[in-house]
């Protein structure tokens, strides 16, 4: 749809059909899990057994506003269809008990003032509600000043009109402006990877925004929906999570002014920490992000939310660049939107790569391998930085004669550094 609007190019949904049918076929061999969040943002909860349905009696517009468009429709017709059948029926009533629709012969006495001239029977009532209740003003039919109480109704009927009206206006408006219609223009990538960045893994996926109107103050969110198991043994079902965004401002904010990449950095306290390749096709969780901000045209809060499971959490691949700058100006190319390239990566989770680096540097040749003893004349020690692959580090002192003093004299004394070969001597003098 969007494409025949023309917000989106006929090429990115092909790229995205083309992403559909070269995905790994890991996620269809097996029953497909429940997710919370759908793709579209919509919540995949079915709420049964209320007994309190009164409750949503109590906020009649918002209730009015969630409801579909067919049963809203349905709902202001048959207002205004009531409205009109009651207040015809005490048109009518009224006719009735001034006489006014007694048969009166046309060349004798005209009789009484009727209270509303030319109502002879329940349609003409019907039809003169309506124009009442719609200010239509026909002219043929119209409240004498006979009657107060036709007065009295008339006014009442009049604001119930306006009531109506400015209920079914309000609803119509809530319901074309809510937040989730300003997200149909923001996408978000279809997979996410999960690829190294500054050599550690990082979890990543793409988000755009197709329309030129900027979202102000946009802030987003990372949740991580699992089933988890407290130390006393309870099962909480649904534990929610929260994933830090990368930002040196240590915020979620982003200016999406074009089409980011959202990355989160897999390190010790996340909890994607634990995960390797194959712990994660057999995990079950489901990341849920939420995209908030205000839209600048309306100034109206939106919220965009879609979801990844691990069926769509790619290993070791990452997202292509599609920015390039053209007649100087930056070009988003939105046929490469979701389009991924396998880099190398290994296997392990990020606790397992850390532990495998620890591993490699914890493993020296010597206690005191990786640094050296510098010693000022004769049986004092200092130590000094070495690296780890043995070259000898610049010392942190400057390399010059040092000065004691002895005896009211002063006596040059040699520095010298003592590297690998000499720490059995160095270590030979510390005990003397």
């Amino acid at each position: 749809m969007l494409a025949r609007k023309g917000l989106l190019p006929d090429g990115f949904l092909l790229t995205r059909l083309a992403e559909d049918r070269n995905q790994p076929n890991r996620g269809r061999s097996r029953s497909q899990r429940a997710r919370f969040i759908t793709k579209t943002g919509s919540c995949n909860v079915a709420h049964k057994n209320i007994r309190e349905q009164g409750r949503f009696l109590q906020d009649v517009f918002t209730t009015m506003v969630d409801l579909k468009w067919q049963h809203s429709f349905l709902i202001f017709t048959s207002a205004f269809l009531c409205s009109w059948m009651l207040f015809a029926m005490i048109w009518w009533l009224l006719a009735f008990a001034h006489g006014d629709l007694e048969p009166r012969d046309p060349g004798g006495d005209p009789g009484p003032v009727p209270c509303v001239t030319a109502i002879h029977s329940f349609t003409s009532a019907f039809l003169f509600s309506i124009e009442v209740q719609v200010t239509i003003g026909f002219g043929g039919r119209m409240v004498t000043e006979e009657c107060p109480l036709a007065i009295t109704v008339l006014i009442i009927q009049n604001i119930v009109g306006l009531i109506i009206n400015a209920v079914m206006l309000g609803c119509v408006f809530m319901k074309t402006a809510q937040a989730n219609r300003r997200a149909e223009t923001l996408i978000f990538s279809r997979n996410a990877v999960i690829a190294p960045r500054n050599g550690r893994p990082t979890f990543m996926f793409r988000v755009g925004d197709l329309r030129k109107s900027m979202i102000i103050s946009a802030t987003i969110q990372l949740q991580v929906i699992r089933r988890t198991v407290t130390a006393e043994g309870e099962v909480i079902p649904v534990a929610q999570l929260d994933i830090q965004v990368e930002n040196p401002l240590r915020s979620n904010g982003i200016f999406l002014v074009s089409p980011l990449v959202i990355s989160h950095t897999i390190e010790r306290g996340s909890p994607l920490y634990e995960l390797s390749a194959q712990a994660l096709s057999a995990e079950d969780l489901e990341i849920i992000v939420i995209l908030e901000g205000v839209v600048e045209t309306t100034g109206i809060t939106m919220q965009a939310r879609t979801s990844y499971t691990p069926e769509e959490i790619l290993w070791g691949r990452r997202f292509v660049s599609i920015i390039s700058e053209e007649d100087g100006r930056y070009c988003v190319d939105y046929s490469k939107f979701g389009n991924t390239v396998p880099v190398r990566m290994p296997l392990l989770s990020a606790k397992e790569l850390d532990q495998s680096r620890g591993v490699e540097e914890a493993s020296p040749h010597s206690p005191l391998q990786g640094w050296g003893l510098v010693r000022a004349g004769r049986g004092g020690f200092r130590r000094g930085g070495r690296t780890c692959h043995g070259a000898a580090a610049p010392p942190w002192y400057a390399q010059t004669d040092g000065e004691v003093e002895g005896k009211g004299q002063k006596k040059k004394v040699q520095l010298e550094v003592i590297g690998q070969q000499n720490d059995e001597d160095g270590l030979g003098e510390m005990s003397e």
